[in-house]
């Protein structure tokens, strides 16, 4: 489940970026870059939360 809201969300916030910042530069807006993107950062942020410890550091005294 967590794969499926983690591109769901970056899917929808990316398509949003992508949405307006190709209106704001007067383009064509393509859907399918922004599907492209999110697929990228989805796997990114799998890559990074799987090395990335989950126990906390050990306290130095």
């Amino acid at each position: 489940m967590r794969f499926i809201g983690t591109f769901l969300w970056s899917f929808l916030l990316i398509s949003l970026l992508n949405y307006v910042v190709s209106a704001v530069q007067n383009v064509h807006f393509d859907f399918m870059n922004g599907l492209y993107i999110s697929l990228v950062v989805s796997v990114l942020i799998f890559v990074i939360s799987s090395i990335i410890p989950d126990s906390p550091a050990p306290e130095k005294h």
